[in-house]
C-alpha cells in the first residue's frame, strides 16, 4: 500500500504544470489499473504496509476514488481552458486523493480519523475557490463547522477506547456498550452520511461547488460516513439494539420528507443533491439493521450511487455550460437541440430510480430484504421512498428534456466527444458491475 501513496506524493510535481494537465488524467487512470493488480478477494486485509492495508470493503471504496478522481479532470476542462488555476486545481485533487487513499485504506481507527478531517479540507478550497456564487463562503461554513463539531466529540471518545482497550485496530474491537460513546463515536458518521436533521450543509454545498466538487462529494465524501459506520458498528453490537430503532425511522421518515422536497426544486443542481440524502438514508437504514444483507446492500447502493449520483452532476454541468443557468424553467426542450445528450439524461435518470440493470437495483433489493426482515412495518415508508424517488427521477428528465425551448437562448453547441466518454465512463460501470456482484457480498 505504501508504493501507491509514494507514487501520488511523486506525482506532486506534476500537477504543477499546466501542460501536464490531461496526462494527470491518464496518470490516475494508470494507478486504477495498477491497483487492481492487488485484488482483494475476501473480507481479510491484504497488501498490509504498516498502518495500511486493504480489504474488500476498502478496496472498492478506493477504486471508485480513483475512477471518480479521473473523471473529476475529465469534467474540469473549462478550467484548464480558462487557466483558471489549472495547477492549483490539480494539487488540490491530489491531496484530496492522497487523503482518501489513507482514510480507506487505514487499518488504525486514529489514522482513519486523521485522515478523514484531512480531506474536508481540499473539498472546502474547491468550493470557495472554484464555485460560482458568493453564497460558496456561508456552504463552505456550513461543511466545514457541521463536520467539525460532531468530529471533536470522535475523537475523545477514540482516546477513551484506547485507554480501556490499548488498541484501535479495526481486527482488535471490542464490544463497548455505552449509549454516550454510541452517540459521540457515531454522530459525525451521521452528519457526513448525512442523516436527516443534520444534512443541511449538502444542498448548499453541493449548489455552490463546481462540477468536480459536486462529484467528489457525492461520490467519496458521502461514503466517508457510511464506510466509518460498517467499521465501528462491531463495537455496538447491544446498544445498537436498543438505539438503532430511532435512527433507522429517522432516516426512512426523514427519505420521504427530502423525496417530497425533490419535486418542488427549480434548481436542477439542488434536485440531485436532494436525492443523494434520499438515497443515504436508506444506506443507513440497510447498516443500522445489523445483518449481513444489510451491510451488502450498502456497499452496493454507495458504490452505485457514487457514480450514478456523479453522472448526474456532470449533465447538469453540461446544461449549465451552455444555458449559463441550473433553472429547471430555462432547462426545457432539450430534447430537440441535444438528442444524444438527452439520452444520457434518461439513461442516468433510469439508473437513479434503480431500473435494471443498474447497480442500484440490486442494491436497493438487498436493502429492501435487510429493513423488512428487520421490522415488516417498515414496508409502508419503504414502499413511499421507492414510489417518490422514480416520481423526482421522471420529473427531472421529462421537465428538463420535453416542453418549449428558451426564446432567450440565441447561441448553442451539441456534445463534445469528451463529454460523450465522461458519461460512458460513469455508466458502464455503473450497470455492468452486476455482472461481478458477488465480490460487493464476499467483504463480511
Amino acid at each position: 500500500m505504501m508504493k501507491f501513496l509514494f507514487m501520488m506524493i511523486f506525482m506532486i510535481p506534476l500537477s504543477f504544470k499546466k501542460s501536464m494537465f490531461w496526462f494527470n488524467q491518464y496518470l490516475y487512470f494508470y494507478m486504477m489499473l495498477l491497483f487492481f493488480l492487488g485484488f482483494s478477494f475476501n473480507f481479510m486485509f491484504v497488501n498490509i504496509s504498516y498502518f495500511m492495508g486493504v480489504d474488500l470493503l476498502s478496496y472498492m471504496m478506493i477504486l471508485l476514488t480513483y475512477w471518480v478522481s479521473s473523471l473529476m479532470i475529465m469534467a474540469s476542462m473549462k478550467i484548464y481552458k480558462n487557466n483558471y488555476y489549472s495547477e492549483l486545481f490539480l494539487f488540490l485533487l491530489l491531496m484530496l486523493l492522497i487523503s482518501l487513499f489513507c482514510t480507506f485504506s487505514s487499518m488504525n481507527l486514529f489514522i482513519f480519523y486523521v485522515f478523514f478531517e484531512m480531506s474536508l479540507i481540499p473539498t472546502l478550497i474547491l468550493i470557495i475557490g472554484w464555485g460560482y456564487q458568493p453564497e460558496r463562503i456561508q456552504a463552505g461554513v456550513y461543511l466545514l463547522f457541521y463536520t467539525m463539531l460532531a468530529s471533536l466529540p470522535m475523537l475523545i471518545s477514540i482516546f477513551f477506547y484506547y485507554k480501556m482497550f490499548n488498541t484501535l485496530m479495526f481486527y482488535f474491537f471490542y464490544e463497548l456498550n455505552n449509549v454516550m460513546f454510541y452517540m459521540s463515536m457515531n454522530m459525525v458518521f451521521f452528519v457526513k452520511m448525512p442523516m436527516y436533521f443534520v444534512h443541511l450543509w449538502l444542498p448548499k454545498a453541493h449548489v455552490e461547488a463546481p462540477v468536480s466538487g459536486s462529484m467528489i462529494l457525492a461520490g467519496i465524501m458521502l461514503k466517508l460516513g457510511g464506510y466509518g459506520l460498517m467499521r465501528v458498528m462491531k463495537m455496538f453490537i447491544k446498544v445498537g439494539m436498543k438505539l438503532n430503532f430511532y435512527f433507522i425511522i429517522i432516516s426512512l421518515i426523514g427519505g420521504i420528507f427530502i423525496s417530497m422536497i425533490c419535486l418542488r426544486q427549480t434548481d436542477i443542481k439542488s434536485l440531485i443533491a436532494y436525492s443523494s440524502v434520499s438515497h443515504m438514508g436508506l444506506v443507513l437504514a440497510g447498516i443500522l439493521t445489523l445483518n449481513c444483507w444489510g451491510m451488502y446492500g450498502s456497499l452496493m447502493m454507495m458504490i452505485a450511487h457514487g457514480l450514478c449520483s456523479s453522472g448526474l452532476f456532470c449533465l447538469a454541468n453540461m446544461n449549465y455550460e451552455r444555458l449559463n443557468s441550473r433553472s429547471l424553467f430555462l432547462n426545457k426542450g432539450l430534447i430537440n437541440i441535444m438528442p444524444t445528450i438527452s439520452m444520457w439524461w434518461f439513461l442516468f435518470s433510469a439508473c437513479n430510480m434503480s431500473a435494471p440493470p443498474s447497480l442500484n437495483l440490486l442494491g436497493e433489493i438487498l436493502l429492501i430484504n435487510s429493513i423488512m426482515s428487520w421490522g415488516i412495518q417498515n414496508c409502508y415508508s419503504l414502499m413511499f421512498l421507492l414510489f417518490f424517488s422514480a416520481v423526482y427521477s421522471l420529473y427531472l428528465y421529462s421537465y428538463t428534456q420535453h416542453g418549449k425551448i428558451y426564446s432567450g437562448n440565441y447561441s448553442f453547441m451539441s456534445g463534445y466527444l469528451r463529454e460523450y466518454l465522461l458519461l460512458f465512463l460513469h455508466w458502464f460501470p455503473l450497470n455492468f458491475l452486476l455482472l461481478k456482484s458477488e465480490y460487493l457480498t464476499m467483504w463480511i
